[in-house]
């Protein structure tokens, strides 16, 4: 099976201070996987390298066999890449249907789709932005990375700070379009439950380094293992 998108040996950071050391790791189209890891072991770095936001110290980015190198960050949407980031970065003066329109592309995911997803967001197409909830406004950050119809989607911490029962309605939200199988995901996030039920394949970092990559269900199956992994314990 073809990668479709891969991180070559890559070394990664911000200015002159390197993150992230001698990263592999490979994405299958249409495969989901999870990482996870403690804050600050540069989780949101890997998607940041991704999408072109930080300074590549050593090795390449690879997308569909086309180095990313020298591709600025605007262009790696166009080649693909959908990125829903940790801080949403809606426009908050902007309408609903104002924020779902603005990046949108020709594909299969339009707004009816999406709106299957997310029925609230349809109910709310002439609210602004910052008049949405921040369960809602998570929402909408995903559904307008859909409607840019990426071939791979990168999603930082989605379920953060939000109430139980709002992840629990997102985790069925990422199940699903897990399950769609015509997108590539990967799901950063600090909520190990989630992680671990959402991919069959999860990667494990500490300490800007990629520790594990491998079955979710081994690392389910012992806390004690995964808290080793992760560096809670010793």
């Amino acid at each position: 099976m073809s990668n479709l998108l891969e991180l070559r040996s890559v070394s990664a950071g911000y200015g002159e201070t390197v993150v992230l050391e001698d990263i592999n790791l490979a994405l299958h189209k249409g495969e989901s996987i999870s990482v996870i890891g403690r804050n600050g072991v540069g989780k949101s770095t890997l998607l940041a390298t991704v999408m072109g936001h930080t300074t590549l110290h050593k090795g390449d980015v690879v997308l569909s066999g086309q180095s990313l190198d020298a591709v600025p960050v605007y262009r790696r949407a166009v080649l693909g890449l959908g990125f829903v980031p940790q801080e949403r970065e809606i426009f908050p003066s902007l309408t609903v249907r104002e924020n779902l329109e603005v990046g949108a592309r020709p594909g299969p995911w339009i707004k009816e789709r999406v709106f299957e997803l997310f029925p609230n967001l349809q109910e709310r197409l002439d609210n602004k932005g910052n008049q949405l909830s921040g369960g809602e406004q998570q929402m909408l950050s995903i559904a307008r990375a859909l409607l840019t119809n990426p071939s791979v989607l990168l999603m930082d911490e989605p379920t953060e700070g939000l109430a139980p029962v709002v992840v629990e309605a997102l985790t069925a939200v990422l199940l699903s379009l897990r399950d769609a199988g015509d997108l590539s995901i990967i799901l950063v996030e600090q909520n190990s439950r989630v992680a671990l039920e959402f991919s069959s394949r999860t990667v494990v970092m500490n300490k800007g380094r990629i520790v594990y990559d491998g079955d979710s269900v081994a690392l389910r199956d012992s806390q004690e293992r995964l808290a080793q992994l992760i560096g809670i314990t010793e």
